[in-house]
């Protein structure tokens, strides 16, 4: 584990001579969300997720991985990253760690007056095939309201040999839908979020955040996770992510 981390340490130096504006994290609390990191713009998020019941068959995770944006246009934008996702239990899925990702969009009204944010992408791209290859896609649109914040609406499908319910039927599928707003009431480093993912596989949940911006580039979110299906999603998590963009 030190060693991964050590690494994304050395991807981080390496592109700290790139310019690019400050970027939203690319998730909500727990789904996708339609921000896109800016061109050359290096992300890492470091995500832990403590359940409320540490049996062996709920064991807590740890989540570590960088995202880059890979486009330098205004309109069409993209990031790729990957992530390490180690539960400590020697699993299967924790003897292949790696998950990848990917992400294209628009962002709102850059198609036309009062048109919403728009992605397509794909996460959870594991390289053992049948334990951690997820392979889920996604689509999403969003639109920013006066006073009430952004809202955003999507689905997603995933594998039919990963993604199973309680009984090893498939649920592959399912909505993807959010609530988040900067509380500028408040403090324009505040900012609030509610998700949900549907399907009764291991992914479906209800998640809650709020974040706090400590400089201009690194934000913590404090969040929890009601899974929709416990016997496929475990027990509920407490999680804390840690984003940093550099530059």
């Amino acid at each position: 584990m030190k060693k991964i981390v050590l690494a994304f340490i050395t991807i981080a130096l390496t592109l700290l001579a790139a310019t690019a504006a400050m970027a939203t994290p690319s998730t909500q609390v727990w789904i996708p969300s339609t921000d896109i990191q800016p061109y050359k713009t290096l992300h890492l998020n470091f995500d832990t997720y403590t359940r409320t019941s540490t049996k062996e068959s709920n064991p807590n995770l740890i989540v570590v991985g960088p995202t880059v944006g890979v486009l330098p246009f205004e309109k069409v934008q993209g990031e790729v990253g990957f992530d390490y996702i180690d539960s400590g239990t020697n699993s299967l899925a924790d003897k292949s760690p790696l998950y990848f990702h990917g992400k294209l969009g628009t962002p709102e009204d850059s198609l036309f007056t009062y048109s919403p944010a728009i992605a397509f992408g794909g996460y959870n791209f594991g390289t053992n095939v049948g334990v951690t290859s997820q392979n889920m896609t996604y689509g999403l649109l969003a639109r920013t309201l006066p006073v009430i914040g952004r809202l955003s609406a999507g689905y997603y499908v995933g594998s039919e040999k990963v993604l199973l319910d309680e009984n090893g039927n498939k649920a592959n599928d399912g909505v993807l839908l959010s609530w988040d707003r900067t509380m500028t009431e408040i403090s324009d480093k505040l900012w609030l979020a509610v998700d949900y993912q549907g399907g009764k596989n291991m992914n479906g949940a209800l998640s809650f955040g709020v974040s706090w911006a400590f400089a201009k580039n690194v934000s913590v979110i404090f969040g929890y996770d009601i899974y929709n299906n416990i016997k496929t999603g475990g027990k509920n998590t407490f999680t804390t992510q840690v984003d940093i963009n550099f530059p």
